[in-house]
C-alpha cells in the first residue's frame, strides 16, 4: 500500500513571510498580497532607513524591489523557492520617497523555465499613483 499523496500548500503570502522570517529574521520586508502575476509588498522604515529631511533612502526602496520580484518568483513557480537569486535589477528614482509605510507592486513580464521577468513600482503610505521610482529584473531559477 502507497502513502497517500499530500495535496500542495498553497501559496499564501502568510506563508511566503513565514517562511522568509524562519530562514531570514533580519528582514524587514513582508508580502501583503498575490494575485495572479502579481505581488505586493510592504517595509515600515526605521530611522536607519531614511536621510536628513525624513527621505526614505535609494538602498532601501531597492530592496524593497528586489523583495517584491522575489515573492513575485515564487509566485510564478506557485512555490517558495529559496535558492532563486538576482540575476539583475535596475531601478530609476522618481521623486523624493517621504512617508511611513513604502510600499511595491511587482508584476510579472514573462517567466521562462530558468528566469522570472518583472516590474516594479513603489510608492508611499497610500500614494500608489505617485510611484516614488520603478524597477524591472530578473530572478533566476534554479534547475530543479
Amino acid at each position: 500500500m502507497s502513502a497517500p499523496d499530500l495535496p500542495t500548500p498553497l501559496l499564501t503570502p502568510e506563508l511566503i513571510n513565514a517562511t522568509v522570517a524562519r530562514e531570514f529574521p533580519g528582514s524587514a520586508n513582508v508580502c501583503l498580497e498575490l494575485g495572479d502575476g502579481w505581488v505586493t509588498a510592504e517595509l515600515t522604515p526605521e530611522a536607519g532607513n531614511l536621510r536628513p529631511g525624513g527621505y526614505i533612502s535609494g538602498p532601501t526602496q531597492f530592496a524593497l524591489a528586489d523583495s517584491a520580484l522575489w515573492y513575485l518568483a515564487f509566485n510564478a513557480l506557485g512555490r517558495v523557492e529559496l535558492m532563486a537569486l538576482t540575476s539583475e535589477l535596475s531601478i530609476r528614482f522618481l521623486r523624493p520617497a517621504i512617508g511611513s509605510v513604502l510600499r511595491a507592486r511587482a508584476t510579472l513580464d514573462v517567466a521562462g523555465r530558468r528566469n522570472v521577468v518583472g516590474t516594479v513600482r513603489i510608492w508611499v503610505d497610500d500614494r500608489d499613483d505617485k510611484a516614488t521610482a520603478v524597477a524591472q529584473g530578473t530572478y533566476a531559477i534554479p534547475l530543479t
